[in-house]
């Protein structure tokens, strides 16, 4: 996973660094941080984008400007990276999960339609793996006033993962009362090993996200969440990659989807109409009747014959997470969920892959599936 880096990146870097080195000049952030900030919404169509250290802290001042109350909800799919759950947990919210579509491993809106109550603040739907949620589906599932509140919940998207991506609302960051963007080191585009970004079309929020991200600006509470003078810098550059990046990315994908057609056993990556995929993760599923054991063959297989790694992104976070599964309580099942986890599995994809390294994989991939729908010793 994760971006590249060339020399425009180190000369970025440099530049910023020797001018930082006259003392009138010094590390100020300001003008490399709004350059890359107008960037950034320019390229995403977002009237405002506000640059911060990092994704998991821009989430958490995103959260706190829902003011929530003792016993707001905020909605999430089941399927998820811990960290998104853990930041309602933080900013004093009652997560509420919903299912997940099996084959986009995205929020489910129909789901969300029947577990949306009078307290639901917000949903907070992640950019799966690079392909888009259906956000049309997901503002008619939360359209409709409640009583407690003036207006119906609002949108807010993890796109930690879908950096360049194109939803069905448009691109990616142009439409939610919010949208998340990370940089951190393993994601599309990268800052120095961390950062992030919120856009918005909310001129007050994002007026409030900059007076939380610098000690309140004199108005109130803050803290210090500024993106650095290096990270902008590199960011700038990052963005001008960005599309061949994920241009090259997906062209392996999809060569690979052609390379494993015809494996009976494997449900490959879909794409959708309108929300183009960026595979983040190359996400593959296993038949039903091979969720987990023959599911972890396929994998240990991949990894100890061919030297191939692969991941399990992600299984439901009450599974891995003691602190979101005492907040859910007991007796909570999602068997959707549940069961896309132990079916899938992503065996490694990036960039800078040669289209002989994708071969290798592809051949591997199947190698080991065969391997395991014929050697009883491997189920």
């Amino acid at each position: 996973m994760g971006g590249s880096y060339t020399e425009a990146e180190v000369d970025a870097v440099m530049e910023a660094l020797r001018e930082s080195m006259d003392p009138r000049v010094g590390f100020r952030a300001k003008e490399r941080e709004v350059a890359f900030e107008d960037a950034f919404a320019a390229y995403t169509g977002a009237r405002f984008a506000v640059a911060y250290n990092g994704a998991g802290t821009a989430l958490d001042m995103v959260l706190r400007c829902l003011d929530l109350d003792e016993g707001d909800e905020v909605i999430s799919g089941a399927l998820n990276f811990v960290g998104t759950h853990v930041s309602v947990l933080g900013q004093g919210g009652r997560l509420v999960l919903a299912e997940v579509e099996p084959g986009t491993l995205n929020l489910d809106a129909a789901d969300v339609a029947r577990r949306r109550t009078t307290r639901t603040r917000a949903v907070l739907v992640t950019h799966m793996n690079g392909l888009p949620a259906d956000l049309d589906a997901l503002t008619r599932a939360v359209s409709a006033p409640v009583d407690r509140f003036e207006g119906p919940p609002v949108l807010i998207v993890d796109a930690a993962r879908a950096c360049g991506a194109t939803d069905s609302t448009g691109p990616a960051g142009a439409s939610a009362w919010a949208t998340v963007f990370s940089f951190q080191s393993k994601k599309l585009m990268t800052t120095l090993g961390e950062g992030g970004m919120v856009t918005t079309n909310d001129a007050d929020l994002a007026g409030r996200l900059r007076r939380l991200r610098s000690f309140g600006k004199n108005t109130g509470w803050g803290s210090n969440y500024k993106m650095t003078k290096l990270q902008a810098a590199v960011g700038l550059v990052q963005l001008r990659r960005l599309d061949a990046m994920n241009d090259r990315r997906i062209a392996l994908a999809r060569r690979r989807n052609q390379l494993l057609v015809g494996v009976a056993e494997l449900t490959l990556p879909p794409e959708r109409p309108g929300r183009g995929h960026l595979y983040y993760r190359y996400v593959l599923l296993v038949p039903v009747d091979w969720a987990g054991a023959r599911r972890d063959a396929v994998m240990r297989r991949l990894a100890g014959e061919h030297g191939i790694g692969s991941v399990i992104a992600d299984p439901p976070t009450y599974w891995t997470h003691s602190g979101i599964r005492a907040h859910l309580g007991g007796g909570l099942t999602f068997p959707v969920a549940e069961l896309t986890a132990r079916r899938m599995f992503c065996p490694a994809l990036h960039p800078l892959m040669s289209d002989d390294d994708n071969r290798r994989i592809a051949r591997a991939i199947r190698e080991s599936v065969q391997y395991v729908a014929t050697t009883a010793d491997a189920r």
